[in-house]
Parts: structure tokens; sequence; C-alpha cells
């Protein structure tokens, strides 16, 4: 088998495995496969994923007016999970600064982000969304989830805002 068919074996392999398990943990499959985050989210069914461009500052301006969210850094030794507002943010002096004192708040490599994609798909038994910041090397910086209302359905205003960045961002092909 040439290295081309090893390629496209193990990615037909992966979009399989993720057609049958669309909500497994990102980070782990990338891991198990030996694979980036990035070619996980890509393997997703089409119906569940958008990826566009890296609009860095231009997404996390928005999301700063959504109200409360998740934010999730999931690295190889810990799952961080930030719940609340996301501040506003402006870029300086190399970075897209967090602009509040307490709370979420830092110094985030928005050059970085080479892209962002918006995922729907089924998590744990429920329906969720988030947007996935995805760096250079095919990493994801962090993600954002749509909050959830009082009965843990996705929360309908976020929901839009969230399907209006992606059309912003990722439009469908038609």
């Amino acid at each position: 088998m040439t290295e081309t068919a090893v390629q496209n074996a193990e990615l037909a392999g992966l979009k399989a495995h993720m057609a049958d398990n669309p909500g497994a943990v990102i980070e782990d499959v990338a891991r198990e496969r030996k694979v980036t985050p990035r070619a996980v989210l890509e393997a997703l069914p089409e119906s569940m994923v958008r990826i566009g461009p890296g609009e860095f500052a231009a997404a996390m301006q928005d999301i700063a007016e959504w109200g409360e969210v998740t934010l999730i850094v999931h690295t190889d030794d810990a799952i961080f999970e930030f719940t609340g507002a996301i501040p506003n943010g402006e870029v300086g002096r190399g970075y897209f600064n967090l602009m509040q004192p307490k709370g979420l708040h830092g110094h985030l490599r928005h050059e970085r982000c080479a892209a962002i994609a918006f995922v729907e798909r089924p998590f744990m038994g429920k329906v969720s969304a988030f947007i996935a910041f995805i760096n250079r090397d095919g990493g994801i910086m962090f993600k954002v989830f749509v909050g959830r209302d009082e009965t843990r359905a996705l929360r309908g205003d976020q929901l839009a805002r969230f399907h209006a960045l992606a059309d912003r961002f990722a439009p469908q092909a038609g």
C-alpha cells in the first residue's frame, strides 16, 4: 500500500468511528488515533461541524455578548471549566487581552488561531453546541459551549447567536 492509500484508509476509519461515536471526547480520540484534534473535528459528520477561518477577535467579541457560557480548556493533564460571561477583550502587545480584573481574565495568543469550528452534536445523552478555537498545530486552544437553561436545554438566544456566528465565519456549502 502506498503512503497515500494508508492515509486514506486511516481517514476513512476515523470518519467511520466518528459517525458511530459522534459524542466521543475529541481529545481522547485524537490521542488514541495519533491525529490532531482538528482531524477529529473534520471527521465528524458534515451535519455536525462547520470550520471557518480563525477570526479570533471578532468571534470572542461576539461571544462576550452572549451571557453565561462554559469555557473549557482540555490538556493532557487537566480539564479546566469556567462558567460565566466571557469578558470583552482587545488586541494589544501581541495578545488578545480579556479585560476584567477578576473571574476569567488573561492574555490569549490570538495569532495562533488558524480556524474556528462550530460543532453541534450529541454528548452524554444531550445535544451540545460549542465553538472550538483551533491553533496552527491542529490543537484546540479552548472551547466555548452554548449555555443551558434551568431545564438543561440549550439556551435558545445563545444557540441563535451561535448559528449566526457560524453563518458569518463558516457558511454552509450550498
